[in-house]
């Protein structure tokens, strides 16, 4: 039996892809209809306003299938781990973001670590998939995020606009992180078996 936020999401992503695929204005319209049900409730679920909720849906265009997320797991030599405190949520996590169109996934983490610390790194390998579905950590969607290890070729250590700091650090000093990166940080460790 379907909870009420698989329910939801059914609904939204029957309602975009027929606002998609519509060919007459009949459809459309109770395509809209669908789509600010779901809107509404997913605010009540998420604490999200509902016009912004209505709109990042109206502006999917396609076939509706998950976000895509990329995060890129550097260990230091003595078993540190890169870390970012991010600017949105002053949390700590490990530097990633979307993915983007026109790149594979490890450009796309190759991109946002660069981005957020200023370190260029090669990619060594996936990890593991987090799925985050809809109502998880106030998200009104699906989204899978790849987790990456990633190893530094070049570059010094800087923050940028999306964090306040960024460094090497034992994660088991860290009490504040932002959404499921404690988790991806603890199977990054098991995975590469490092003792922090």
């Amino acid at each position: 039996m379907k909870n009420i936020v698989e329910l939801l999401d059914e609904i939204r992503s029957i309602a975009q892809n027929g606002l998609c695929y519509a060919d007459n204005e009949y459809d459309r319209i109770r395509y809209e209809v669908l789509l600010q049900i779901a809107s509404g409730e997913y605010s009540n679920i998420c604490g999200i306003d509902e016009k912004i909720i209505l709109e990042r849906f109206k502006n999917e265009l396609g076939y509706i299938t998950p976000k895509v997320g990329v995060n890129g797991v550097v260990f230091s030599e003595d078993g540190k781990i890169l870390l970012e405190r991010r600017a949105d949520d002053n949390q700590w996590g490990i530097p990633g973001g979307w993915a983007e169109v026109g790149e594979s996934p490890e450009q796309s983490v190759q991109r946002e670590i660069y981005e957020e610390t200023g370190l260029k790194v090669k990619v060594k390998g996936i990890i593991d998939i987090f799925t985050r579905l809809p109502g998880q950590y106030g998200q009104p969607h699906t989204t899978y995020h790849i987790l990456f290890h990633c190893e530094v070729i070049e570059g010094d250590l800087k923050s940028s606009f999306e964090s306040s700091e960024v460094g090497f650090y034992n994660y088991k000093n860290i009490t504040e992180w932002h959404k499921d990166h404690l988790k991806m940080v603890t199977k990054a460790c098991e995975y590469l078996r490092v003792k922090a």
